[in-house]
């Protein structure tokens, strides 16, 4: 039987953009694909698995504190990606990730280059960073709205998305190199389960807050992003960062995808608790001697070493 690493390589092996390979979303990417997982309650079992080794493997990345972790998540709007972030993480210890959601940059913002905003929200070693939307908005969003790319006052125009293209795989790649992990999430929703949600934001009355007009403006450009993000994969899937498109048509599906590919990461890092020397370790048995000896007149010198005992005699 396949250990549970080779099981989860194989599972999100499909969601994978191969590095160099030309993209075509609606043709290369199927929204609905459930990867042989075809109960919603099989899909809620896998979840909490995966949100239990992600809380294992977080705690492990923070002990060791030599490897960051940045999850980028892009995705229409609609297609779930506060939904995902709130369930995949909903184990681990919230003082190890940082959320941060980009939206249009300010004037500060805009008088730096466009890397600057994202690069001042990297996360720490020992630390998960989520980027809810990213600098691929500089690609994306840009590129169908090329007048924002007017107000980012550049010197010259040239082959800006070319450029851009580079730019952004050297900037991962240095990260990578520097300790890094960059896990890329492109959760990839229908056009009509698009369509579906946006009616359920406007049908729900408690849901009406999370609508706004320009969801249909930009829904109306569908076919153009479309295309901004087939370009975007092809061009931005590197073996350091690669890309990894997750069918979003099913809310419970995508989360489990989501979660599949980071603790694949993680595992990937093989983070480890910190080991003790010789010298450190004698200290420390030192100190239990010591709290030992406090131990009240007929209290356990050590009441967790006795429940352990306890457990381990009434397993076997």
């Amino acid at each position: 039987m396949a250990d549970p690493q080779q099981r989860i390589a194989e599972f999100i092996a499909p969601f994978r953009v191969k590095p160099g390979s030309k993209v075509t979303l609606a043709h290369d990417f199927d929204p609905s694909f459930k990867a042989g997982v075809n109960k919603k309650k099989r899909g809620v079992e896998l979840l909490a698995e995966g949100v239990r080794l992600l809380s294992e493997y977080q705690a492990r990345l923070a002990a060791q504190d030599t490897w960051g972790v940045l999850v980028i998540l892009q995705a229409m709007d609609a297609a779930g990606k506060d939904g995902t972030i709130r369930h995949v993480m909903s184990g681990v210890n919230p003082q190890g990730v940082a959320v941060h959601s980009f939206k249009v940059p300010s004037a500060e913002e805009l008088d730096h280059d466009y890397l600057w905003r994202y690069a001042r929200h990297l996360p720490q070693r020992g630390q998960i960073g989520i980027f809810n939307r990213s600098h691929y908005e500089e690609v994306l969003v840009v590129r169908v709205h090329p007048e924002n790319l007017e107000r980012q006052k550049l010197p010259s125009d040239g082959d800006v998305w070319q450029r851009r293209y580079r730019e952004i795989n050297d900037w991962e790649r240095y990260l990578s190199d520097n300790g890094f992990r960059v896990v890329k999430l492109f959760l990839n929703l229908s056009k009509e389960e698009q369509r579906c949600r946006l009616l359920r934001r406007i049908d729900l009355p408690e849901h009406n807050w999370k609508f706004s007009s320009a969801d249909l403006r930009e829904r109306q450009r569908w076919d153009d992003y479309q295309k901004a993000i087939s370009q975007c994969l092809s061009h931005t899937s590197s073996e350091w960062a690669p890309w990894y498109v997750i069918p979003a048509d099913r809310k419970w599906f995508a989360r489990i995808g989501a979660a599949a590919v980071i603790v694949n990461a993680l595992m990937e890092l093989d983070p480890r608790f910190p080991a003790l020397d010789d010298d450190q370790r004698k200290e420390l048995l030192d100190v239990k001697a010591l709290l030992e000896a406090e131990a009240p007149k007929g209290a356990a010198p050590d009441p967790f070493e006795e429940e352990q005992k306890l457990a381990k005699a009434t397993a076997s």
